[in-house]
């Protein structure tokens, strides 16, 4: 498939998605269109990694505001919802790498992925009350990645934040220095993700997912499930036992 706004890749089972609309990488509905055909391709696949980055000075600066009229809106709001959607669908862990602003939808994309790696100078903020809106993605996902009272007051403010601070509240696991910000990056991707077995790595982000949106009591069950009936039916969990005993690598078939 072309694509015009964005650039997709895939290598060594971790497939990329890089915004490609610089400087600020708006986000319009074609755009948004064009994401959403990469990932639900990407749903077909088996990966290890899917890396969402952007060319430009910012990830994201959010969604085009000139697609916000009467006559558009709906199918602007339908089209970026089923970027999260189709998001929530990839098996792979999925990891935003950040190194400039994201800014309304695109700290909604960045902030909804699994890992989100920012460098020094990157910032975070969901400045839609300032236009008379709110983040809808915003006021469902924040509320459980940080204490409650500060999430709504980041909506209510519109305030952006550094780097560290995100980081400080939990939108942010790693931050990296500007001048070897992609160098590191794709040495994190490699080295602590994608070394792992494909499918354990995939039935361990759907075991979390579980535990994550469930009490503790439905939750182990269906985690047990997982473990005992998918997870244990691998090859990859029976190599990587073996390997542990015989005191040696695991060498993965991802399967």
């Amino acid at each position: 498939m072309t694509y015009k706004t964005i650039i997709v890749e895939e290598k060594d089972m971790i497939g990329r998605i890089t915004l490609n609309k610089p400087p600020l990488n708006i986000l319009n509905i074609e755009m948004m269109q064009e994401i959403n055909n990469a990932l639900k391709d990407f749903q077909k696949r088996k990966l290890k990694v899917l890396v969402l980055n952007a060319n430009g000075k910012a990830f994201s600066a959010g969604v085009d505001v000139s697609e916000h009229t009467k006559e558009k809106v709906k199918e602007m709001i339908q089209t970026f919802h089923d970027i999260f959607t189709n998001l929530h669908k990839i098996n792979a862990p999925t990891v935003a790498l950040v190194n400039g602003a994201a800014l309304g939808g695109g700290c909604e994309v960045a902030t909804f992925c699994d890992i989100v790696i920012a460098s020094e100078k990157s910032k975070f903020g969901q400045p839609e009350i300032m236009v008379g809106v709110f983040p809808p993605v915003a006021a469902a996902i924040f509320p459980k990645l940080m204490w409650s009272k500060k999430a709504l007051e980041l909506i209510l403010t519109g305030e952006t934040l550094r780097a560290n601070e995100a980081k400080e509240l939990g939108l942010v696991n790693h931050i990296l220095p500007v001048e070897n910000f992609e160098v590191e990056a794709e040495k994190f991707i490699n080295e602590k993700l994608a070394s792992n077995s494909a499918i354990v790595l995939q039935l361990t982000k759907r075991a979390f997912m579980e535990g994550a949106t469930q009490n503790y009591g439905e939750a182990i069950k269906k985690i047990e499930d997982i473990y005992l009936n998918e997870l244990m039916k691998t090859n990859d969990a029976n190599e990587g036992l073996a390997a542990f005993l015989e005191k040696r690598q695991p060498i993965w078939k991802n399967e």
